[in-house]
């Protein structure tokens, strides 16, 4: 069994008279960077200027700094850019800053577990990972709940490197909700493994190919598109709240013997072993290097893949529809 930790096993004091820096104040970046300071942490935050990130930082009271000199005046320091970005900044700007005693944080253990940033030995790493999006994580934390995290400790130089951890898991309010360990290996091949077969890349082949399936037998692609996405999310919220078998118990008869029996034609022999083959890609650093490579150059593959999601018929028909719904 994992183990769990929660309010009662985690100190703020191992932050105090701290000073922790976020790089990137994104979504994920400003949700932590908020709850820190809000749980009287001292937070210093990196962005870019120039565009709407960098200008919420500032209305949010923030005076963002270059990253080197973040790097520079922090003791912890939590890397919360993009994935692709990541080593470029380490290099660059957070490298030279790397004293002994000074902690190198990550939420996806990415570029640690795949070496595209190797730390020196004489700082602490660990991660902190929420499993949810940063407007969730500053959400909960303001109603006085918390998001889940995972905890993983890559190195430890001060033997204190899990404690920090704890407090920083705290300070985001998710020690509250509860803080599972794991190890920088587990969460990035498990983390890219659920994105791929599951939360992302499964479900929105799923969704066109029903919406598609529907539209070639002649339906209308409104009725298709409530059938097949619409109503998608009224699932996953009965299975977010009360799991799988609770969804089952909320559906009509019919529904549920419908999932029971045709549910694993679909998701079959084939399907399952074409994701362990991708679990594998992802396990032997085929998946990174390729991502990488792509992104390096000029992510021509990435961007022919997206504009080719843009222009399928889905989402002109619910732009359309959900226009119609303003509260959305």
């Amino acid at each position: 069994m994992a183990k769990i930790y929660y309010d009662k096993d985690a100190d703020l004091s191992y932050l105090k008279g701290k000073t922790v820096g976020v790089i990137g104040y994104g979504i994920q970046g400003r949700g932590q960077a908020l709850n820190l300071r809000d749980s009287g942490i001292n937070v210093l935050v990196s962005q870019r200027p120039g565009g709407p990130n960098y200008d919420m930082a500032k209305k949010d009271g923030f005076t963002p700094l270059e990253a080197g000199e973040l790097a520079k005046r922090s003791d912890v320091i939590i890397i919360l850019a993009q994935d692709p970005l990541q080593a470029e900044i380490y290099k660059t700007s957070v490298a030279p800053h790397l004293t002994k005693g000074k902690a190198l944080a990550f939420s996806h253990g990415f570029n640690i577990h795949f070496k595209q940033i190797v730390p020196p030995k004489f700082v602490d790493v660990f991660m902190i990972a929420p499993k949810g999006p940063g407007s969730l994580v500053r959400r909960l934390y303001e109603e006085g709940k918390g998001v889940p995290c995972l905890v993983a400790v890559f190195q430890d130089a001060t033997k204190h490197a899990k404690d920090v951890a704890l407090a920083y898991a705290k300070g985001l309010g998710g020690t509250r909700a509860g803080v599972i360990e794991t190890t920088f290996k587990e969460e990035t091949e498990t983390d890219l493994f659920g994105e791929q077969a599951v939360l992302c890349g499964g479900t929105s082949e799923l969704i066109k190919a029903g919406f598609d399936t529907l539209i070639q037998a002649g339906y209308q692609p409104e009725i298709a598109y409530f059938e097949c996405l619409h109503e998608l999310k009224l699932i996953t919220d009965m299975i977010y709240a009360t799991g799988i078998q609770g969804m089952r118990k909320r559906v009509s008869d019919t529904a549920e013997y419908g999932d029971l029996t045709r549910g694993p034609r679909v998701v079959n022999t084939k399907t399952r072993a074409e994701m362990k083959k991708m679990l594998k890609e992802i396990q032997n650093g085929k998946f990174a290097k390729e991502f990488l490579a792509d992104y390096k150059n000029g992510k021509k593959n990435f961007n022919k893949l997206r504009q080719a999601g843009d222009k399928h018929s889905i989402e002109a028909v619910g732009t359309k529809l959900r226009g119609m719904m303003k509260w959305l």
